[in-house]
Formats: C-alpha cells, sequence, structure tokens
C-alpha cells in the first residue's frame, strides 16, 4: 500500500517496516484499528477485486464500497490512530466519542493525491455502490449482491456471506482443488446470512466458494490468492530540478505533473520555460505554457505560444495530427475579441477527432452571435457526433430551434436530452422557455439553487452565443445583491447599446457589498477589465481582479490592481491587507508590508482575523516580546475569538516568563483541534508546567514540582489534542528525576532519569509536528551525567556541535513531499534562517552541555539576531546546569 503521493509504502496487511514513523519491523497487522496508534493513511497499491470495506468486530457490521476496479482503483483508509492523539480527534469528529475512520474511494484515480484528465466537455461515468454488511467478518469479495468471507478456523474453513436482497435456495458450492467439496441449498436474505464449517484440513488457493442464486447466476465468488511472493513497488520519487531533468520530453511531463497536482512548492512554469530554452519551438511545450497562461487569464500572454506551437506542428505537414494547439489558439484569440481569427482556428481544430466536437461548438456559438442560426444548428449536429451526451451543444441547440420558432423540435430534444441528464441547468432553463409552468420553474429554481455561480455559469453560455438578453434574464432571476451580478448586467446592458442602464448597474455594483465576492471564473476576466476600462473610479473592481489574479499566481499584476485600489478606495481594509501579503511574499518588502496591514487594521480594528494576522507579521518581524504580548493583550477580546490568537498569546506569555498566567489562559479555554495546528497548544502545555516546575525545584519545592509535571505528561481533554505514541518526554521526566532526587527518592529518580535518556540520539530537521525535537538529546545528555555516565553525555552535546556544523551551511531545499506548510499558509516563512537558527540552537547546547558558556551565549545571541520568539533559546539562553548529586 501507498502513502499520500506513493511518498511511502508498506505491506500489507502484514506491515514489516517502517510506516508513519513507527517501527512495524516485527510484523504487525495494520488492518486492525487497534494496532495502528498514529495518523495513517492506507492506499491499495492495486487490486484485482470490485470492492473496498471495513468491518466493526464488536457490531459484527460494516460499510462496503463496490465499483469495477478498472474505473474505480483508488481504495483509501484514514485513521487519526488508536492512541491519545487519535481519540481526542474521534472527540471532535463523531457523534458518541468513538473511533474515526474514513473510507475513501477514487474514480478514474488511485491515489491521493492523483488525477485523471479531463479534455474540454468530456464525460466519464462510472456506478459505484454503497452499502451495509454484517455478520461475515472481512470480507474476501464482494458484488452488489453479495459478500463472502473465507477464513481458516481451529477446525477447518469457516465461510459466512451476506446478501442485499432475498435469494431463496441459493446454492454455496465449495470446491477443493477443482472439485466440488459441498453443495449447500439455502434461501438467502439481507435479515439470514450464511455462516458453516468446514472440515478441510489444508487451507489455500486450491480452495473456491461461488455463491449462485436458484438460477444458477453467479452472486459472488472467492478464490484465495496463492500464497506467492509478490514485488513491492517502489516509493514515488522527487522531481529532480528542471537544470538536472535531460530530455525536453521529461520536462513536459514533469510540468503536466506539477500544474495537475498543483504542487505546493514546485512550479510548472520552471519547467515548461527550461523547455523553451533548449527548443524555443517545442510543440507540447509550447502549448502546455499557452495553456497555464491562458488559465491564468493571461489572453494575449498566452497566444504567442500556441502560434509557436501550431508552427512547429505545421513544419512539414499542414494538417497536424492532433488539433488541441489549432483549438487552444482558437480560445485565446476569442478571449480577446479577434473572432475572425479565432473563427479559422476552431475549423481546423474540427480536423482532428479529438478537438472535433468543442471546435464545432465554438463555431456554432460564432454563428449564432451573426445570427447565421441554421449554420450553427448544423455545426451543433456535427458537434453531436462525436460527444453526443453534451448538454452544452444541445441547450443552445434547443435555443436556436426556439429561436427559429421549431418549438416542437426543441420540445422534443429537451426531452431527449433530460432522459440522458435530468438535472442539467441549461435543459431546465430551456424547457422552461418553451413551458413556462409553475412545475417546471421550480424544477429551474431547485436546480439554480440560490447560487450566483449557477447564474453566472448558466448565462456565461447564452453570452457566447449572442444572447445577451437572454444572460440579462438569468441573471435577474437571482434576487440577492451581489457587485458581479450587477458588473455582468453592465457588461450585457452596454454590448446591447443600452449606455444609460449599463453606468446604472455599473455604479450599483461600485457601491455593493464586497464581502465574501470571489470571482473565479476567466470570463470574470473580461467583465472586470470592462468596468475597470469604463468605470476608472471603481476601486473594487481591481480589488475583485487582483484577487482572481493572485489566485491564479500572476502576482505582479494582482499587486498592481490592489494598489489602484487602494488609490480609489483608501478606506477598504481588504485591499491593504492582501497588499500586506504580496509586498512580504512576492515583492519581500516587508516594512511595506507592515504599513499596509496596519492601515488594514487601522481601518477595520475589530477583525479578529487581522489582529491575528499583524502578530503574525510582528513576530516575522522580529518586534519585541513585550510589545508584541501588550497588542494582544490591549485586543483580549479579539484574540479569545480564535484559537490560534489565544495560542498566540499564550506562547507570549511563556517566552515573557508569564508561565503561571499561560497555563491559566490555557486551562479556562476550550480549544478545537485544526489541522496545521497539531502541537501548538499542546507545546505551550508543558512547557508553562514544565518552566513552573523548575522554579519549585529552585525553590526546593519537590512536592509540587513533581505534581506540576506529572500533570504535563497528560493532556487535559480542553485542549483539544492528544499525545501521540512516539512522542518524547526527556525534558520532564529530566526534570521528575531532579525533583524525585530532591525529595529524598533516588530510586524513582533513577527511573526517570533513565527514561530521559530514551529516544532518538541523532539530531534531525524539525519541519513536522511529529518530528522529535532534536533539543531532547541535551536532555538525554544531562541525565547520563545524573547516572555517572558523563562519557556518554559528552557523545551527546557533540553530536549536538556536529550536526550544526555540517548543516549550518546548507543550502535549503524544501522536501518535494511536503504537503502541509502550516507555518507558510500566510506569510512565507525562511527556510534558510530556520535551518540558521536550528544549527546556531544545536551548537549551543552542545557547548552548555560541555560548559562553554561563552561560546554558548555567542550562538544564541546569534538565533537570537534572526528569530527573536525562539522557544528553545529564551530557554536555554540563562540555563544553570544543575551539579550531579
Amino acid at each position: 500500500m501507498f502513502d499520500h503521493g506513493k511518498r511511502a509504502v508498506s505491506t500489507f496487511p502484514i506491515a514489516t517496516g517502517e510506516y508513519y514513523k513507527v517501527d512495524y519491523s516485527a510484523g504487525v497487522d495494520i488492518s486492525r484499528y487497534k494496532n495502528v496508534p498514529v495518523p495513517t493513511s492506507y492506499m491499495a497499491a492495486h487490486s484485482n477485486y470490485d470492492f473496498l470495506g471495513n468491518y466493526d468486530h464488536q457490531k459484527q457490521a460494516g460499510l462496503l464500497h463496490v465499483a469495477d476496479h478498472h474505473t474505480s482503483p483508488g481504495k483509501k483508509q484514514w485513521t487519526w490512530g488508536n492512541g491519545d492523539f487519535g481519540k481526542s480527534w474521534d472527540n471532535q469528529l463523531t457523534d458518541s466519542d468513538g473511533p474515526y475512520i474514513e473510507l475513501m474511494v477514487g474514480t478514474f484515480t488511485d491515489n491521493q493525491p492523483d488525477f485523471t484528465w479531463l479534455k474540454p466537455h468530456e464525460e466519464k461515468s462510472s456506478t459505484e455502490y454503497f452499502m451495509p454488511y454484517k455478520n461475515v467478518g472481512a470480507v474476501k469479495n464482494a458484488t452488489i449482491n453479495a459478500a463472502v468471507n473465507m477464513e481458516q478456523s481451529d477446525n477447518g474453513v469457516k465461510i459466512r456471506a451476506y446478501v442485499t436482497s432475498n435469494f431463496p435456495d441459493a446454492h454455496v458450492l465449495v470446491y477443493q482443488n477443482d472439485e466440488l467439496f459441498a453443495d449447500e441449498t439455502v434461501s438467502l436474505s439481507p435479515e439470514q446470512t450464511f455462516e458453516h464449517e468446514y472440515q478441510i484440513a489444508n487451507f489455500g488457493s486450491n480452495l473456491k466458494v461461488v455463491i449462485k442464486d436458484q438460477q444458477g447466476v453467479t452472486l459472488v465468488e472467492y478464490q484465495p490468492d496463492k500464497d506467492d511472493i509478490k514485488p513491492i513497488p517502489d516509493a514515488a520519487s522527487a522531481i529532480p530540478a528542471p537544470t538536472e531533468v535531460k530530455t525536453n520530453d521529461e520536462l513536459y511531463f514533469a510540468g503536466q505533473h506539477l500544474e495537475q497536482y498543483r504542487h505546493a512548492t514546485y512550479r510548472p512554469d520552471d519547467y515548461y520555460l527550461e523547455g523553451l530554452k533548449r527548443d524555443a519551438g517545442d510543440d507540447r511545450i509550447n502549448d502546455a505554457y499557452g495553456l497555464l497562461l491562458y488559465r491564468r487569464g493571461l489572453f494575449a500572454e498566452s497566444q504567442q505560444y500556441f502560434e509557436k506551437a501550431v508552427a512547429r506542428e505545421t513544419q512539414h505537414n499542414t494538417n497536424p495530427f492532433y488539433g488541441a494547439a489549432h483549438y487552444h489558439l482558437g480560445l485565446s484569440l476569442l478571449m480577446q475579441g479577434k473572432t475572425v481569427a479565432a473563427y479559422d482556428h476552431f475549423y481546423k481544430a474540427t480536423w482532428s477527432y479529438e478537438t472535433q466536437s468543442v471546435g464545432y461548438l465554438a463555431l456554432a456559438e460564432i454563428d449564432s452571435q451573426n445570427n447565421h442560426l441554421d449554420k450553427a444548428i448544423n455545426l451543433l449536429d456535427k458537434a453531436l457526433v462525436t460527444n453526443y451526451h453534451d448538454m452544452t451543444i444541445r441547450t443552445l441547440k434547443i435555443n436556436l430551434l426556439r429561436r427559429l420558432n421549431r418549438l416542437a423540435d426543441a420540445t422534443k430534444l429537451v426531452e431527449e436530452s433530460q432522459k440522458i441528464d435530468p438535472l442539467d441547468i441549461g435543459i431546465r432553463y430551456e424547457k422552461c422557455q418553451l413551458d413556462n409552468t409553475v412545475a417546471n420553474q421550480n424544477d429551474l429554481s431547485i436546480a439554480l439553487n440560490g447560487k450566483l455561480n449557477n447564474h453566472l455559469d448558466l448565462a456565461e453560455l447564452y453570452i457566447k452565443s449572442g444572447e445577451f438578453g437572454e444572460a440579462v434574464d438569468i441573471i435577474k432571476m437571482y434576487t440577492a445583491d451581489d457587485p458581479l451580478k450587477d458588473y455582468y448586467e453592465s457588461y450585457l446592458l452596454a454590448k446591447m447599446g443600452q449606455k444609460d442602464s449599463a453606468d446604472q448597474f455599473a455604479n450599483a455594483g461600485a457601491a455593493a457589498s464586497p464581502d465574501y465576492v470571489f470571482p473565479n471564473r476567466l470570463f470574470d476576466v473580461v467583465v472586470l477589465n470592462y468596468i475597470i476600462d469604463d468605470y476608472p473610479t471603481d476601486g473594487l473592481a481591481n480589488y475583485y481582479l487582483g484577487n482572481l489574479y493572485y489566485d491564479r499566481k500572476v502576482y505582479d499584476r494582482a499587486t498592481k490592481l490592489w494598489e489602484e485600489c487602494t488609490q480609489l478606495n483608501s478606506d477598504y481594509a481588504m485591499a491593504h491587507r492582501n497588499l500586506s501579503i504580496a509586498y512580504y511574499n512576492r515583492q519581500h518588502e516587508p516594512q511595506r508590508a507592515l504599513e499596509q496591514l496596519s492601515k488594514a487594521v487601522q481601518l477595520d480594528s475589530n477583525n479578529s482575523r487581522l489582529i491575528f494576522e499583524i502578530d503574525t507579521l510582528y513576530e516575522k518581524l522580529n518586534k519585541p516580546l513585550a510589545e508584541r504580548l501588550k497588542f494582544l493583550q490591549d485586543h483580549f477580546d479579539l484574540v479569545s475569538q480564535r484559537d490560534d490568537s489565544y495560542i498566540s498569546l499564550v506562547t507570549l506569555l511563556n517566552e515573557t516568563g508569564g508561565y503561571q498566567q499561560a497555563y491559566d489562559l490555557i486551562m479556562d479555554h476550550t480549544f478545537h483541534p485544526w489541522e496545521g495546528g497539531e502541537g501548538k497548544v499542546s507545546t505551550q502545555y508543558e512547557y508553562a508546567l514544565v518552566e513552573l516546575s523548575k522554579q519549585d525545584i529552585k525553590a526546593a519545592n519537590f512536592s509540587d514540582a513533581i505534581d506540576k509535571l506529572t500533570t504535563a505528561l497528560t493532556y487535559p481533554r480542553s485542549i483539544g489534542e492528544g499525545k501521540l505514541p512516539i512522542a518524547v518526554d526527556n525534558i520532564i521526566d529530566y526534570y521528575l528525576g531532579l525533583a524525585y532526587r530532591g525529595s529524598g527518592d533516588e530510586q524513582t529518580a533513577i527511573k526517570h532519569f533513565k527514561k530521559a535518556t530514551e529516544g532518538l540520539n541523532e539530531p534531525t530537521d524539525m519541519m513536522y509536528y511529529n518530528d522529535q525535537p532534536a533539543d531532547t538529546i541535551f536532555y538525554q545528555g544531562l541525565a547520563l551525567e545524573q547516572l555517572d555516565r558523563a562519557d556518554l553525555a559528552k557523545g551527546r552535546y557533540y553530536k549536538l556541535i556536529s550536526f550544526g556544523e555540517h548543516h549550518l551551511f546548507d543550502k535549503f531545499k524544501m522536501d518535494y513531499f511536503a504537503v502541509s506548510l502550516p507555518d507558510a499558509l500566510l506569510f512565507d516563512e525562511d527556510y534558510q534562517d530556520r535551518n540558521s537558527v536550528h544549527c546556531y540552537y544545536l551548537m549551543a547546547l552542545g557547548h552548555l552541555g560541555l560548559g562553554h558558556l561563552d561560546k554558548a551565549k555567542e550562538l544564541f545571541d546569534k538565533a537570537l539576531s534572526l528569530t527573536n520568539h525562539h522557544q528553545g533559546v529564551l530557554r536555554h539562553q540563562n540555563f544553570e546546569k544543575p551539579e550531579v548529586k
């Protein structure tokens, strides 16, 4: 089985290696929930079976998914793990606070993330069934009719079966070595499951069970696979840097993969541009890069790349094998208003089968704009030949028939189309225009669902065919206020020559609330550019288009649009906030970022999100901790509305010595876990209690220290986190050892000192919440000293120094398989500085352990000069090493 992105692999059901940082080398059945201690994903590397399922052995019931494995190969299970950490998530995610298990299936995909291509107007379909079952245990095979289990038992072989409907006089046939061993005639039903134990000595692939109905039709069958050694697939490997990829062919597929996967840190652009650097005329790369730009709303910029692709394709043969480049060039030209040139390329695209249907559709839309209705219908008929189920083609044809007053033909096509897809909005709309009954109006209203996006999607179909009045009617059916609605109406009315009305709606859009307005379709680019050009005082239109472009990674254009918005609408906080992100992350101007975010907070001072964000920026800019603390305390009402802000306040209290207040705030608040926030609350909980216990130890209040440290070992339910079983408690155990020794309980002290020496003793990077903190190695050394093993302790300290020295000048490279970067959700992390701080910190700890106090201070100071809030450094910069007793 594979992990996400096939980045790790394990045998299944018996795992025999390391998976999710858990050692399963003893051979562990990880198909059993009780054996999986940590959050874990399982994805079948391959399966020849048409089912996926799980089973609750206590309740004797389970869930099955049945689908053809050729179209639904993806089979996944996720669990938060049978441990304290997982059970904390169970408390949040299940009705009865029981184990939380997800079953996931992939249709036309075999892994998460993994995708298949869906071409323009392409249809892919499959059929799948989810169904319950009971009493039969872990199913070995299942169909929509029945599920069967065959297991070795103490006395032979036990066969159990469950059926999904009534099957009187069914036959359960058992074969051994291809010879009939038993034939049971039984009546089966969902209430009456089958179970029988057969006296068969040898269990294996020589056995087979077949269940048939009374007519002899097989309901399900199963024969164990041969016990052969099967090859274990390799885990996926990282794509090399663009300059290290050997061929343009590989660069093309690398770019395609990154684009399709929306990779978190690698850009497809870099691979396409490297390919074009090597061969500026490369057909596939030009087409791919042009399409990438087109999807980003850069229509004019995309044109040259499509033209280069066409030029290479037609270098020797004017009729290329594929029509995609011509089709894409047609789209680019069309979105620029170059309709005549686009028409020629769309027609050329129809010469190739794979772009024939979409090419004819585009031609029909243009002919419809020019009122060549009969010609358009003829083109649509050609389009239907190769894409019979396409509802866009059908909707447009119905519309054209209606415009030609061929109402009977239009009605017939509506009826035919609804048999194919009864839910399609366009067909429902046309049906309503042909027969405007209350029932049809209700059906259309249900399909539109009161969502502006549905209205705009439908309207766009009519805009492309030149039916502007029809598009206006569709948009007017949306009754709520929204600036995009107004902008679209203005655009369409201007197209219709109604300038005064267009002005009215443009002004309404400019005055409408910008809350929850998220333009995201390519035609929004056209409409918003119209507003910006024709109504240059509308700052919010710049803001909306900037949002769209930033989302599509057109950062420079987005930044300029937001800047224009702040000039025109200087009192709009979110434009300043967005500019702050662009200045920090894209233009690397942190002070300008601070100015903009400060302006946003000034304009919208009651926005708890902005309070969190500006403190995050303060942290990035190393603002003095006391000032940050005062800022959050001054805004406590807003801070207390958000767990992320609240834990920032707690963290600052810990960093400035307010340990008791930090602990009290944690205990006064109920936290809810969030993905990306793992470890944030529990870290501060432990930190506060450990620091308070150190004060008790220093004051010889050993009993109080033991109480606090023992409390730190377990998490209260209110913090919304549980402890991972792979977590280490070296720091807590070390101080427990000191506290027990101080109280005179030497035996218990020794026990905790020994526990404090356990865990990984090789330093590593600290990137994810489940990585072992490298500073625990320092406490291993301290504990070893308390155990009179100074020789081993020095080894730990030198390892810390050696790691830092060897990696201080590393050029940071993000892990290709990094899919979660919680510290970079808002403002980018400087991972090069982070690496330097980590190395300085570990070297400082090593020198601190060896007694090189001046060197340790020098290194701590270097770390703090880069990151003034590093809790490890703050904890240890004035560390006093206790004497060994």
